[in-house]
């Protein structure tokens, strides 16, 4: 018998990167707000998180502060009648921050072409632009609709960046083809190296517009947290001196200055429950959770499942009540569906000379937004969307040990060893995100053989490599070959091809959208089926741009959590 507690107004599922951010304005509102986190907060002891440990963070991947999201690694499988296969790790963390404390914090904006890239190719290109078997939407909002909460965030969260685009006026500083911005970034870009100036120079010889790309790490002290110390482990690492701005030291802190906001760290939550009266509609009544061994229930009058797409997803399928027999929210059998990733391509340049990029951040590079989106024209190319090209610094040891030997030397032995020691060095990687679209056979449903230590069963991935994708990702990678030489590089390789399975970028399952037979929520996040529960993350994402997520993700939250106080009466009546 689950334990009763006191109700609250909100409850919030995960505290990473999404629900680490709504807390905020909740708090702010004055509503009482339980946010429930399976981990906990991170440590500075040595031989844990923030420790700079390349083989613990890196190779073994125990960037967690608990088990549950070891116990819960998805399936995977590239057709319907595979089989499918599970990893070893997973790419979420539990831990209050999320997977926004060890991510690589490059914090864009979408392309206004990314909210309608339907009806925007269609116009461009025919119909017949649209890859097969595409479930695809324009998504309920616009660019213009989000700028507002692009704009919060940046400076609640805190991004160092160069704008390209201030009020329509392009500033020739940043990306050309950005929306319009109302304002400056709060920080300038992170600091300049050789490298970077290198590749800059490179891109300009190309006629291209290279430029430093956002980060949401600070480059000058900002509210109180110093700037970044460039010490080479912000991937997958927490920072030692808090200037990576993740939610567990910027919105979460803010949000526990309000006495109304609780944390529940180290807690489960295993279902949502519904009222099953059919006058109440079947709206959420609260969570279950499992803390110390113990099961707790938290009223509350309205619940913000705020956790990674793949649990997001799984939470829902695996409340089953008399009034949602499939899954809460899933009547319209539309959890799990609409799926995507990013399964990133990347390649690597040989340098005749060292080039130092050792220290520094991921985040700390050089991007062309040419060949990103519809930026460029796609007649007779056969797919459409496109990548941004990403230079970037931090290296680690082992990685580069493991690097190729671009066929001057063997893979083992002392001539391996010898290229090693020589080139390590002089080897620069870039990787490219290509636009991702939802399609039929692309889903996330539950495994009906693999169980989680509970005893329930793990998220199950379909999804197969993509035509579209494929080739988006090639075209891009030539011209990333052709940049690479253009600063001096003697080798190139990698680049073919685009993956499928796990991805740090997972998106869809929930989404958004004004039609309830194709979507989960509607566009301010809240399920067409359960007036009073509200989809936060990635999940609620109809398509994917060629940039990272988080910021979109992040700005999307905040947007739903102002929804949610300035319809209070009418969401919770």
């Amino acid at each position: 018998m689950a334990i009763n507690l006191k109700p609250v107004d909100v409850v919030v599922v995960g505290l990473g990167a999404a629900g680490g951010v709504a807390v905020l304005p909740l708090a702010r509102a004055g509503l009482k707000v339980a946010g429930i986190e399976a981990g906990t907060w991170m440590t500075k002891e040595p031989g844990k998180f923030f420790h700079a440990d390349e083989i613990y963070n890196n190779v073994r991947g125990l960037v967690t502060t608990g088990n549950k999201v070891h116990g819960e690694i998805p399936t995977v499988r590239n057709t319907l009648t595979a089989p499918a296969t599970r990893g070893t790790t997973h790419p979420m963390m539990n831990a209050i921050g999320g997977t926004s404390i060890h991510y690589h914090v490059q914090s864009w904006r979408f392309n206004p072409w990314d909210f309608k890239v339907r009806s925007s190719s269609i116009r461009r290109y025919g119909s017949n632009s649209i890859p097969k078997r595409s479930t695809v939407e324009d998504w309920p909002i616009a660019y213009e609709d989000l700028e507002p909460f692009y704009d919060i965030i940046e400076h609640e969260v805190g991004v160092s960046g160069r704008a390209g685009n201030i009020q329509g006026k392009l500033t020739g500083r940043g990306s050309n083809f950005e929306g319009a911005r109302q304002r400056e970034y709060p920080m300038p870009p992170l600091r300049d190296t050789d490298f970077t100036d290198l590749m800059t120079k490179a891109g300009k010889s190309l006629g291209w517009n290279p430029f430093r790309g956002p980060a949401a790490i600070n480059s000058q002290e900002y509210r109180g947290r110093p700037a970044c110390a460039y010490h080479g482990y912000c991937d997958r690492g927490g920072c030692h001196v808090n200037a990576k701005n993740s939610t567990a030291v910027t919105t979460i802190p803010a949000a526990q200055k309000f006495k109304n906001f609780s944390i529940f760290d180290n807690a489960q939550v295993t279902r949502i429950q519904v009222d099953d009266r059919v006058n109440k509609s079947g709206k959420t009544t609260g969570v279950l959770y499992i803390r110390d061994g113990k099961e707790y229930f938290q009223p509350s009058k309205v619940v913000l499942v705020a956790s990674y797409a793949y649990e997001n997803a799984r939470l829902l399928l695996l409340s089953k009540s008399k009034a949602y027999p499939k899954g809460l929210s899933n009547n319209h059998g539309q959890v799990g569906k609409h799926h995507f990733g990013h399964w990133n391509s990347a390649l690597t340049a040989l340098f005749p000379f060292d080039i130092n990029i050792w220290y520094g951040a991921i985040a700390q590079g050089v991007v062309i937004d040419e060949w990103a989106d519809d930026n460029f024209d796609h007649t007779g190319l056969g797919f459409i969307g496109g990548s941004s090209l990403h230079v970037y610094h931090e290296k680690h040891p082992i990685a580069a040990a493991a690097m190729g030997t671009f066929g001057r030397a063997p893979q083992w032995g002392s001539k391996w060893k010898e290229f090693i020691r020589e080139n390590a060095g002089r080897a620069a990687p870039a990787y490219l995100q290509t636009t991702s679209l939802p399609y039929e056979d692309q889903f996330l449903d539950l495994d009906p053989q693999v169980k989680d230590p509970l005893g329930d069963p793990v998220i199950r991935i379909t999804a197969g490599p993509r035509e579209n994708e494929n080739r988006a990702t090639n075209y891009a990678a030539a011209k990333t070959q052709e940049w690479f030489r253009a600063a001096g590089a003697i080798e190139v390789t990698g680049g073919a091809g685009f993956g499928s399975g796990l991805s740090t970028h997972a998106t869809g399952g929930t989404r958004m959208g004004n039609n309830p037979e194709t979507n989960v929520v509607d566009k301010w996040g809240f399920s067409h089926e359960a007036p009073n529960l509200g989809i936060l993350g990635g999940s609620v994402m109809g398509t994917m741009g060629a940039r990272n997520p988080t910021l979109t993700v992040q700005a999307l939250a905040w947007r739903t959590a102002e929804h949610l106080i300035k319809n209070w009466k009418a969401i919770t009546a």
